[in-house]
């Protein structure tokens, strides 16, 4: 396939930055518009990424993307789930904003177009491999199945390295899709690995990679250290690495086919890492992720670290306006976030644009085993070096209840491990970080403790702090119709699972009908209910 022809002078995007999407002139023609690979893989924290300075995690694809780019410390995505947070890329929109699809395992409303259908309807080609937006039902309002992500690739397989690793060739895959793409015609593709989700092959990263116990530098306070957690780690960081193997082979192939320049290529993951008090939770960890975004022709100057707060809820903007397209002309709803091409065609590092100074995150209802199917809702606000967090519910366990399995905590040596030890009366601390109820409110200095151990929130010292953050989260919130804000968060709860097998999975294991939750181990259910 040919390069497309580039015709978006510098002029074209100083335009987009002083006036924004509403009123971005469309592109000269369809073979002018950039090719947009999106990559995300599936539960990976930040600083996971060699080019942050991770040392046990080998991600030479990420760091040529930051490195011939821009490298982004304080991506953020709304809601640390699967298929919010995924929600939340494709429609541009807060997870609380976005009705049934602010929940996980949910139904997708018809009326929230996707910036890859918007970009299908006006001449982009476009296609996925693996996970798109997962888990969950997607169909129009004739009750058809929608492809928000595009059309899937998934026909080109591998024998897998380890047991826990999908035997998909996304690049092959990507490859396919190139080759089906007309000549000349712009194209977005979704790269939607399914590492490092769990679960993993025991001792992979040591058998496999040559990895030792010795080379991670830390294991988070949250969690014991020993030497089942840091096999696991470096099991989550094999997996990392066979995702970021793939990324080389799609950057190869585009540099080969002479369609490296004119391709946007955002590399990032929908959550933080599958581990107890991290994934489905809404701490520094859970919600702040890495991200590296390369376009030659597109950014003006590279090899630049970006310190703004930016959200997911960026990306659907960005990608619409480099389109050439009007927002409120895609039939999508208004947009929550604000395209990034101020930072592509900045010179400067560290902090560009001063008004990108905070982002909001929240989250409602994830995996099952609660009573009556209920959600844990937070909603919070990092701004300046600080997170604050409102548990609307802290009467409830945060990472589901503990006779049904802590099932918002994926199944693993580590949990289960911290779950040993409580039950044998040793280091308890480590469940109460996990699994148990907290404060109402939550306030952490994350600058200096970004595995959030220190709560803020009832400190003198902080209390104006607190105030701030907190009035100004509400505001915000109210003004983006967020129906907890506005004192209507039952909707969330009445939103019904999309899979009939997970509705009210809590009243049937109680009653001990033959229901499992496969993503755990059966030694996590506790024997009965917790105080």
């Amino acid at each position: 396939m040919n390069k497309p022809e580039f015709r978006f002078p510098l002029m074209f995007f100083f335009l987009f930055v002083t006036v924004g999407i509403a009123s971005a002139a469309p592109a000269k023609s369809l073979t002018s518009r950039p090719n947009i690979l999106f990559c995300i893989a599936d539960d990976a924290s930040f600083p996971h990424m060699g080019a942050y300075g991770c040392s046990w995690v080998k991600t030479p694809g990420f760091d040529r993307v930051a490195r011939e780019g821009l490298l982004f410390t304080n991506a953020y995505t709304p809601n640390a789930k699967c298929a919010p947070s995924r929600a939340c890329i494709l429609t541009g929109r807060n997870s609380w904003q976005l009705k049934e699809a602010g929940n996980h395992m949910a139904f997708f409303p018809p009326e929230f177009k996707t910036y890859v259908e918007a970009l299908a309807e006006t001449g982009y080609t476009v296609g996925k491999t693996a996970k798109g937006w997962a888990p969950g039902v997607a169909v129009d309002a004739a009750g058809k199945r929608r492809d928000l992500a595009g059309p899937a690739y998934n026909s080109q397989k591998a024998k897998p390295p380890a047991s826990g690793i999908s035997p998909i060739d996304y690049a092959a895959n990507f490859e396919q899709f190139l080759k089906d793409c007309p000549q000349g015609k712009s194209w977005c593709f979704w790269y939607g690995g399914l590492e490092p989700h769990r679960g993993y092959e025991y001792g992979s990263g040591i058998k496999n990679a040559g990895k030792k116990l010795t080379d991670i530098d830390r294991v988070p306070s949250y969690w014991p250290d020993n030497e089942v957690i840091r096999n696991d780690m470096l099991d989550y960081a094999y997996e990392i690495e066979h995702f970021d193997r793939h990324l080389v082979r799609m950057l190869e192939l585009l540099e080969q086919q002479n369609q490296l320049e004119n391709t946007i290529i955002v590399v990032t993951a929908d959550n933080g890492m599958p581990f107890p008090r991290v994934k489905g939770q809404e701490y520094e960890r859970s919600n702040h992720l890495p991200l590296a975004i390369m376009w030659q022709q597109g950014i003006k100057t590279e090899n630049r670290v970006i310190d703004d707060y930016v959200s997911f809820i960026d990306f659907a903007p960005t990608f619409i306006e480099v389109a050439g397209l009007k927002w409120e002309r895609t039939g999508m709803q208004p947009a929550a976030g604000r395209s990034l091409t101020d930072i592509f065609q900045s010179e400067k590092s560290g902090v560009v644009n001063a008004r990108r100074d905070h982002v909001l995150i929240g989250k409602e209802r994830h995996d099952i085993g609660r009573p009556s199917d209920q959600g844990y809702p937070i909603r919070g606000i990092v701004k300046a070096g600080m997170l604050y967090l409102k548990n609307d519910e802290p009467g409830r366990w945060p990472a589901g209840n503990p006779e049904t399995g802590y099932l918002n905590c994926d199944g693993s040596p580590t949990k289960t491990a911290i779950l040993q030890l409580r039950r044998e009366g040793q280091d308890v601390q480590f469940w109460t970080w996990a699994f148990g109820k907290r404060q109402a409110e939550e306030l952490y200095a994350i600058q200096d403790d970004p595995e959030c151990m220190k709560n803020l929130a009832a400190s003198p010292e902080f209390q104006i702090l607190k105030n701030s953050l907190k009035q100004q989260l509400q505001e915000e919130l109210t003004a983006q119709q967020d129906p907890r804000a506005l004192g209507n968060g039952a909707v969330f709860e009445g939103y019904q699972y999309s899979d009939p097998r997970t509705r009210h999975f809590y009243e049937r294991y109680m009653k001990g009908e033959p229901v499992k939750a496969g993503w755990v181990n059966e030694s996590d259910f506790e024997s009965g209910p917790l105080d």
